[in-house]
């Protein structure tokens, strides 16, 4: 079978920044793309630090690379394009590559599936600001490919030999595959617990608790671990981009009980779901509840390649909610998402409510819904079909 090319939308960013001699670091979970997206590029010099061999030598010796650097220089007259894949298993070859970029001897390509080394390491990754630009790579989003039934990308998510397998069979072992041998194991070696089967259960709340509102202390006491614990097994989640933490907006004269706790999303809906322990079938409700999640994680794809965007939400315990507030400049969209092809009126009632109590910051909301066609369904609120609802944000002024 003939290996499916898609398009990938940060691909122009990647070429335009070594264009510029720009070196670049590119994050993403295991299986995003990573690799495909890198056969796009030809490289001078290429270093794989998955083969235990090629990364026990720059382990023992972080500074070959300098001399591998200057001999290539030396011999081709040019400044080479170097790759470094996964780099964050020998994090001791950043001082070398600060060198080496510091001295404009070199433009480097690194990548990674784990930002925790490398964050302790490089100050935040933030080493040679401008310098080194720093992308992520998530699964697909929908702009970059959209010939996927909403049930599928619900159940299965968006990792690419996922979402292209031809069988169902074959994409749910791809999935419990990828969470045996990546989550179960390089997670864990990641984290450095002491208490392993801690860390998995825990892992299994976390995937439950993707897209509501986080409760260290109800995890904690399911597990009978300190309060501390959990937060800092959610920093490896983070850290590992497993997880996405999703801040509340909190900012009211009149309110005084809003949520200020976060919400984290699992990076793909189909690896959330076996990690959860979750079957194939789900209720109504559950559909419902993976779809927010999947508007939520599309709406983080985009703020990734859109400046000045964010995503947070908002929500008083004792009334209103909304699912998703989306900032674009200095306007918020509220967003509500609901699993029905029927949108009634009252669904946007939280949204005006937010509209209302904010009347600078936000004009207009939306309703995303398996609706047909867009509708109003208020003043201020449209209900907007689930496959059309990134462009009408896009769209807004």
């Amino acid at each position: 079978m003939v290996k499916q090319w898609i398009q990938r939308a940060l691909e122009p960013k990647i070429r335009d920044a070594i264009k510029k001699r720009n070196g670049v670091l590119l994050l993403g979970p295991r299986q995003t793309g990573k690799t495909s997206l890198l056969e796009r590029f030809e490289f001078d010099l290429e270093i794989q630090l998955l083969r235990p061999r090629v990364r026990l030598s720059y382990e023992k010796d972080p500074e070959a690379l300098i001399d591998e650097v200057e001999a290539y220089s030396k011999k081709s007259h040019k400044v080479p394009l170097v790759l470094i894949d996964e780099i964050q298993k020998v994090p001791g070859l950043l001082d070398p590559i600060q060198f080496l970029t510091d001295k404009k001897k070199a433009t480097f390509f690194l990548t990674g599936s784990s930002a925790r080394k490398l964050k302790f390491h490089a100050q935040e990754i933030n080493f040679l600001p401008g310098r080194v630009l720093l992308y992520r790579l998530d699964p697909l989003s929908f702009t970059e490919y959209n010939d996927a039934k909403i049930e599928d990308l619900l159940t299965y998510g968006s990792l690419p030999a996922v979402l292209l397998a031809e069988q169902n069979l074959d994409r749910e072992e791809l999935l419990r595959t990828y969470v045996e041998t990546y989550l179960e194991e390089e997670v864990r070696k990641e984290a450095l617990v002491r208490k392993i089967d801690i860390f998995a259960r825990f892992l299994e709340l976390a995937a439950i608790d993707s897209g509501r509102i986080s409760s260290f202390s109800q995890i904690s006491q399911q597990l009978g671990v300190a309060h501390t614990t959990i937060a800092s097994h959610y920093q490896i989640l983070e850290d590992c981009l497993i997880a996405e933490k999703i801040e509340a907006f909190s900012q009211s004269t009149s309110r005084k009980k809003l949520m200020k706790s976060p919400k984290y999303l699992f990076f793909d809906l189909g690896v959330r779901r076996i990690a959860a322990g979750e079957g194939i079938q789900p209720t109504p409700e559950r559909y419902g509840e993976w779809f927010e999640q999947w508007v939520g994680l599309e709406l983080l794809r985009m703020a990734r390649h859109s400046p000045d965007c964010k995503v947070m939400y908002w929500r008083d315990p004792d009334g209103p909610e909304v699912d998703w507030l989306f900032k674009k400049g200095s306007k918020w969209i509220p967003i509500e998402v609901k699993w029905t092809d029927h949108p009634i009126p009252s669904h946007a009632k939280h949204l005006e409510t937010f509209i209302e109590e904010y009347p600078r910051l936000a004009k207009e909301g939306i309703v995303v819904c398996r609706v047909p066609k867009r509708r109003k369904l208020s003043e201020n609120v449209i209900a907007v079909p689930w496959n059309e609802f990134l462009q009408t944000i896009g769209d807004s002024d």
